[in-house]
């Protein structure tokens, strides 16, 4: 089963490159994240022609996330549970022949000075007691997304530069270790030890072509899944193309049936 993860930044406008990719890859379940469109307005007809289900939610202009698969979603959960006052799309879950995969995107919390940051650690506080209750369950899980953390200096193109941003704070690290220390493992770093290895890559400065980047999405398995990963990589290829998406997928593969 492959399952992969991409922050389209807006659904509607990427929509040629998003058919494209699904298309060459054929990922079983992908998640995205940044959506930027309400579920009505989601573009489901041209993903369900290329034989894929859609389930997502959504706002106008920010936010979203989705879930596009092969087969139909069981379980289905919309919203980060114990935050039912949230009103921000940003999480969803689904059953997909025995796999549990969430769909994640993470609070940025940047200004960390604001009142953004203190909802960024809230949010990933509530994100650990959920990963906590589907440990429980001892089935394969996989928690995916834009988690907008970089968990290690390594991950990020300039640390000096960024030790004061929200995605390198030493409070958001701390609890994307507390996500590790359940038991979950950084999917991309079972296959891959060298540093400096990127999925986000500002528009601004000329970052890409100077492969400037950042390490903030990831694919966090359960003990069930990581037991069955048999491979894990970032796809560069979309971010090189004309009007593309911020970010890049990233997937792995599972020695389970789709």
């Amino acid at each position: 089963m492959k399952i992969a993860s991409w922050n389209v930044n807006s659904v509607k406008v990427r929509l040629p490159h998003l058919l494209s990719w699904v298309e060459e890859v054929q990922p079983d379940v992908l998640c995205l994240q940044e959506t930027k469109c309400p579920a009505a307005d989601f573009p489901r007809l041209e993903l369900e022609a290329l034989g894929y289900r859609v389930e997502t939610i959504g706002q106008r202009a920010y936010n979203g996330v989705a879930l596009v698969s092969k087969r139909p979603a069981e379980e289905l959960v919309c919203g980060l549970p114990g935050m039912p006052e949230d009103e921000q799309a940003r999480y969803i879950e689904a059953s997909f022949g025995g796999v549990l995969v969430a769909s994640i995107y993470l609070p940025n919390g940047n200004p960390v000075g604001t009142d953004k940051f203190p909802y960024k650690l809230a949010w990933m506080e509530q994100l650990v007691h959920r990963a906590r209750d589907l440990l429980r369950r001892e089935i394969p899980v996989v928690l995916a997304g834009d988690y907008n953390i970089c968990p290690a200096d390594e991950d990020v193109y300039d640390p000096a530069a960024f030790r004061d941003d929200a995605l390198c704070q030493l409070a958001s690290r701390s609890r994307f270790r507390a996500l590790l220390y359940l038991g979950l493992t950084d999917a991309y770093r079972v296959f891959h030890r060298e540093p400096h290895r990127y999925t986000f890559w500002d528009y601004k400065g000329g970052h890409w072509n100077r492969d400037e980047g950042l390490r903030i999405d990831h694919l966090l398995l359960s003990p069930h899944a990581a037991d069955r990963v048999a491979a894990c990589d970032i796809d560069k290829k979309p971010r090189a193309k004309d009007r593309a998406s911020d970010h890049t997928p990233i997937w792995c593969e599972l020695a389970v049936q789709p």
